[in-house]
């Protein structure tokens, strides 16, 4: 009877030992891959939120350790894989978790490799564009990990046994209570059983894990709030129920609330109508963008709603200052009209002329006025447009245009020798007097803020008018001064003599065979070099503008 009972004590204990020992590792086996699985779902939801913000450009110089990051398009294709070559991949339409996310927003699937003996978790998420972010990691199955462990196993069963032979009557009640005892909060500082270190070791192990992947999170986590706070556009994340979850600084400022507003309900804070608007579409699951007036600057509100697993979730509302956008495209349509004016009138005279020509209804004597017509008027046209490709060249910033030493006196001693017979015709003296400057510049811009400032001082002088042309140097600055004694310009309208086709007086400017974008681009030119000007100018008495160019020492 007592060797029955030693066996059955010994082999009872050798049972439970045996399956407590299974049993933890399956515990542990599930419990790591759902933590493995959770993370695997928050990289890819941060990586999704990372393409949605920066697009393609996300992906350069990507380290994504030991996931597999593909990047998949609403019909399948491959449009970038972390790990293998995008262009000889199949396509991956027909995947599980492509389809669940594509068909619900988001997927997960895993597939065991018999050859491998490992299991891969995919996770895979709908971006807004409709392509489809996935990531993918491997981890070993649990008949791989018993394999592994079996070695270890075995010297633990082994030692087991021993024990139980020899202290199981004895040391029973001994060996239960100290098991309850066990730290598992600080495995390693439990010092009763040899035999346990490879799992306290592991436990402990994972633990550490966890810590540095929690440190980890923690870090991403303030590095986005870092991000999110300084960004230039606002950015509002709202719970399910429109109350206010963060808000960083443009925001705030642009919506005008206050830090205290967190938890408080949006359409509170703000009652603009097109704000209200989004959030209610953003409520019912809908992306929306609208457009709106936010402290005096024009603001497109983008708005949409975040889903997790339960449903909605929250919502993103992102305002954009498209203020400048809206002024450029205004511009645009503004110079595009006044080119279609400008250019309007010359080919209706040309038109006319011509059909004048045609049908014979001209004199012989008048032939030669009517060509002349013809001709300054297609000239007109040509100047026009030539000015209009020289503006939109300058409006690209001029580059890739050679920049020279120059001497600035020399030019512009040149520039109002060509135009003499012209101040001749029109009854006005030109002087220049200075010394010469080494500027470092692009000869043809220099040459045009030269030229159109002399040619406005000559074509909108008086007669017996005097324009005087000076070059100087002070200090680490070239300064260009034109002056003349003509009509001048309103002291009103001085800040709006560089808009294209703008004139203070049409009528001559017409007259004179002005394009209306000489100051324009002057302008453009002055801001290439890095040089300021300067406009004084009296109404009836005369102009004084003065260009500063930086020196070249």
């Amino acid at each position: 009877m007592t060797k029955r009972i030693f066996r059955l004590i010994c082999s009872a204990a050798m049972i439970v030992f045996l399956v407590t020992f299974l049993m933890i590792v399956g515990v542990l086996y599930r419990h790591f891959s759902e933590i493995q699985k959770n993370q695997l779902r928050v990289q890819t939801k941060m990586t999704a939120q990372g393409v949605e913000r920066a697009g393609e450009s996300y992906f350069e110089g990507l380290d994504a350790g030991n996931c597999r990051v593909t990047w998949i398009d609403s019909d399948g294709t491959v449009l970038y894989d972390s790990v293998s070559d995008s262009e000889v991949m199949e396509n991956h339409l027909e995947r599980k978790e492509v389809k669940d996310a594509l068909k619900n927003g988001y997927g997960e699937a895993g597939r065991y490799s018999t050859t491998l003996m490992e299991k891969t978790m995919y996770s895979a998420e709908k971006l807004s564009d409709g392509t489809v972010i996935r990531l993918s990691v491997a981890h070993s199955s649990i008949l791989l990990l018993l394999i592994g462990m079996l070695q270890p196993g075995l010297v633990i069963i082994l030692v087991a046994a021993v024990l139980s032979f020899v202290l199981a009557g004895k040391m029973s009640r001994r060996i239960v209570a100290p098991l309850n005892e066990l730290n598992l909060d600080r495995p390693l500082e439990n010092e009763e059983y040899d035999e346990l270190s490879p799992l306290l070791r592991r436990i402990n192990s994972q633990q550490n894990q966890l810590r540095r992947q929690k440190e980890d999170l923690q870090k991403k986590q303030n590095e986005l709030e870092v991000i999110i706070e300084n960004m230039k556009e606002g950015m509002v994340l709202l719970d399910k129920k429109g109350r206010i979850i963060s808000m960083n600084q443009a925001a705030g400022w642009l919506l005008d609330a206050e830090k205290s507003s967190m938890g408080k309900d949006l359409l509170i804070i703000s009652r603009n109508l097109e704000l209200q608007e989004a959030v209610s579409a953003a409520v019912k699951g809908e992306t929306t963008d609208v457009h709106t007036t936010l402290r005096g600057k024009r603001i497109q509100i983008s708005a949409a709603p975040i889903f997790s697993e339960t449903g909605l979730s929250g919502m993103a509302v992102v305002l954009f200052d498209i203020t400048e956008k809206e002024q450029a495209e205004q511009k645009r349509r503004e110079f595009t009209a006044n080119v279609s004016h400008e250019l309007k009138t010359p080919l209706h005279s040309i038109s006319g002329y011509s059909e004048l020509l045609k049908s014979g209804m001209v004199k012989i004597d008048d032939v030669q006025l009517f060509a002349e017509k013809i001709y300054n008027e297609a000239r007109r046209m040509i100047l026009l447009v030539e000015d209009t490709i020289r503006l939109s060249q300058l409006d690209e910033g001029g580059g890739e245009m050679e920049r020279t030493k120059l001497d600035l006196y020399q030019m512009a001693e040149n520039t109002v020798q060509n135009l003499m017979p012209v101040a001749r015709e029109r009854g006005v003296s030109v002087g220049i007097d200075g010394e010469p400057v080494i500027i470092y510049g692009v000869r043809e811009l220099i040459h045009g803020i030269i030229y159109n400032l002399c040619d406005n001082a000559i074509k909108y002088n008086r007669e017996g008018g005097n324009v005087q042309v000076s070059v100087e140097k002070r200090e680490a600055e070239a300064v260009l001064t034109v002056q003349d004694t003509g009509i001048g310009i309103p002291e009103k309208e001085i800040d709006r003599i560089f808009e294209r086709f703008y004139r203070v007086d049409k009528s001559r400017s017409k007259e004179v065979g002005g394009t209306g974008l000489g100051l324009s681009i002057v302008k453009h030119a002055v801001q290439i070099h890095g040089a300021g000007i300067k406009i004084n100018s009296q109404e009836g008495v005369g102009t004084k503008v003065c260009v500063s160019f930086p020196a070249d020492s």
